[in-house]
């Protein structure tokens, strides 16, 4: 079987303090906006069904 690559502690240091910090970009750009929902959605949400 192939060996994993030989990775040292800084290199590892550096790739996951990379991938943190685009996990936390990504997750204030994603909390920053209101999500708008679309004029179709609301339209049925208006609806009030008497059975």
């Amino acid at each position: 079987m192939p060996q994993m690559m030989p990775l040292n502690w800084l290199t590892l240091f550096l790739y996951f303090t990379i991938i943190f910090c685009v996990f936390n970009i990504i997750n204030y750009y994603m909390f920053l906006y209101p999500i708008k929902i679309s004029s179709t959605q609301k339209t049925t949400m208006k609806f009030n069904w008497k059975w």
